[in-house]
């Protein structure tokens, strides 16, 4: 594995955000740090120079060392200008998740009690209605101009018209605001996340310099990431996975993120690979599982020939390596790290992906983690692991079955978080006094200290014989069948029911719905669904069999990295 002979060990009192971006600046200050497809990338001088004019207009405004500011909108240079501005003034940040119905954001804002906003012109409709004590000071993210007090969005395109004046004054204004204590230290507040999780209830992560540079550095020991490297960013800026490891990682090795500035579809992301050919990338298995259903399954299975073959495990593995060899050349060519994390990932499209040769590798952690917990470079994976914790992070299965070696998951080191915000109650419930953290996944490590994740306690399914049942590891096989797009499976009435929603296109061309009745359709739909139940049962043992298999006719809902927000589909009482 290559090592960069650049990489720095900051002294313990130096590691703070501000240090961060300040030696990237000092050693990559002209190399290209920030950027969006077709345009020209921001340097790391330029960068770190436009932070620090975000931190003078924030003090100018009144924002003090410890004050609460957000930041909502979608990816783009600016964002990582208004993170490192809020740092660099000794504020915190409070990272809002574009996808927050606006109620929510209403309640961040007002939970967090922010004294700034950064917000979008997109989004900017997410603060009509806003009731909160103080009003906040806007700053439109797409100019980073300082907006008048209670401006319409209607009024919005005028001010844009007039953007980069706030930035010309900021000059000046340095001058009047020497004196004032800014320079943050590594145990003060950095940020606050709150989390979207699949149980409904949002909390506050309170994490501080030490804990996101902390897990930046350790990161660092098992993947090395260069100032050639070229990362591409298609998840929310506002999620702990891509805030560390697609944003402060590369910034602090001196890398180029380059971003889209419309949603990573298809239509878009193919473009962008052409043009930018990442040599890294952060994903979820959503988005992976999608390119390889609809680019490399979908041929395997055209005709009953090729399905025959494809059984045939020596034939399946020649066929993956061709295909992992056109993937990588749709990929752009060159990429070397391919990190998955954030939910599940199909045993099916993982054993695609190592039979392909795709430098794939799969990730484990939490926001209240920073969030890394266990990973490993693309040479190093093992099927179905996340890879051993990283360095200097202590692991240890709490309490773990006699028989399986299978139970909690708890974590110590410097990157847990200092708990949750305005929440003691729930602190105290998953942080030990002995500074354990406790996940509320379940797993197992094997002998050589890689790590295997069962699912959640709070999924877990009791069989009738008090057997643990975990719903996540039929969804992958589920998942894998033809015709699935995705999966949720729950007890109901002692058995196991599935919720599954199918791939609609393909089956609109299968069986055109201006051709059939309504009856028809009906009828073609409830022998598919019966098939896959056939499918899944063929592989899973008699324990974790499906009983019945239930149309979901809309895509669930999910949380930011593409879990499925299962407390709208399973009723309590329900046995999850």
């Amino acid at each position: 594995m290559r090592r960069n002979d650049m990489r720095i060990t900051p002294q313990p009192e130096t590691r703070t955000l501000r240090w961060l971006l300040e030696q990237s600046a000092q050693r990559f200050g002209t190399n290209p740090a920030v950027g969006t497809l077709g345009a020209e990338p921001m340097n790391y001088a330029a960068l770190n120079r436009k932070a620090e004019h975000m931190a003078e207009l924030l003090r100018r405004e009144g924002v003090r060392r410890g004050d609460r500011v957000a930041i909502l909108g979608e990816n783009s240079p600016n964002w990582v200008v208004a993170f490192f501005g809020i740092a660099y003034c000794g504020a915190v940040a409070v990272p809002i998740l574009p996808d927050f119905h606006t109620s929510e954001v209403h309640h961040i804002l007002r939970h967090a009690e922010v004294r700034a906003i950064f917000i979008s012109e997109r989004l900017f409709d997410k603060l009509e209605g806003l009731e909160i004590h103080g009003s906040p000071v806007r700053i439109l993210l797409d100019t980073l101009q300082l907006l008048p007090d209670r401006t319409k969005k209607e009024h919005l395109k005028d001010w844009i018209r007039q953007g980069g004046r706030e930035l010309d004054k900021l000059r000046a204004a340095a001058l009047q605001m020497t004196g004032i204590d800014t320079e943050g230290k590594e145990d003060d507040l950095a940020s606050i996340i709150y989390t979207s999780g699949t149980t409904g209830h949002s909390k506050g992560v309170i994490l501080t310099h030490r804990n996101l540079v902390s897990n930046v550095m350790a990161t660092l020991k098992i993947q090395d990431v260069t100032e050639h490297d070229r990362f591409l960013s298609i998840l929310p800026l506002s999620h702990a996975y891509e805030n560390t490891i697609g944003m402060l990682i590369p910034i602090m090795q001196g890398a180029c993120i380059y971003y889209t500035e419309r949603p990573p579809t298809p239509s878009v992301l193919l473009p962008a690979f052409r043009e930018i050919r990442p040599t890294m990338m952060l994903s979820v298995p959503l988005v992976i599982e999608k390119i390889v259903k609809l680019r490399v399954f979908s041929k395997f299975t055209k005709n009953a020939l090729l399905r025959r073959l494809y059984r045939i495990e020596g034939v399946r593995k020649k066929l993956h390596r061709a295909a992992g060899r056109k993937l990588m050349e749709a990929f752009g060519g060159e990429m070397r790290f391919f990190g998955i994390g954030g939910a599940p990932l199909s045993a099916e499209i993982e054993r695609f992906l190592r039979e392909a040769g795709f430098p794939y590798a799969i990730g484990y952690g939490l926001t209240e983690t920073s969030p890394l917990v266990a990973g490993c470079s693309p040479d190093r994976t093992r099927y179905r692991s996340t890879g051993p914790p990283l360095p200097d992070v202590e692991v240890t299965i709490h309490d773990p079955d006699p028989e399986t070696g299978c139970g909690e998951i708890f974590v110590r080191g410097e990157n847990i978080m200092r708990g949750y915000y305005k929440d003691p109650e729930r602190t105290t419930e998953v942080l030990t006094e002995d500074g354990w953290f406790r996940t509320g996944d379940l797993g197992m490590m094997d002998g050589d200290g890689y790590l295997y994740i069962k699912g959640r306690i709070k999924n877990v399914i009791i069989g009738p014989n008090g057997e643990n049942i975990y719903p996540e590891e039929i969804e992958s096989v589920i998942n894998a069948c033809e015709d699935v797009q995705e999966s949720l499976v729950f007890e109901q009435g002692g058995k196991l029911v599935a919720r599954v929603y199918l791939d609609y296109e393909k089956l609109e061309k299968e069986f055109p719905s201006h051709r059939l009745s309504e009856t028809q359709i009906m009828e073609r739909i409830a022998d598919r669904l019966e098939a896959v139940r056939r499918c899944a049962n063929g592989k899973l043992s008699a324990l974790s069999r499906i009983n019945a298999v239930v149309e979901q006719t809309e895509p669930f809902e999910k949380t930011p990295t593409k879990k499925i927000k299962r407390y709208l589909y399973v009723l309590p009482g329900d046995g999850t």
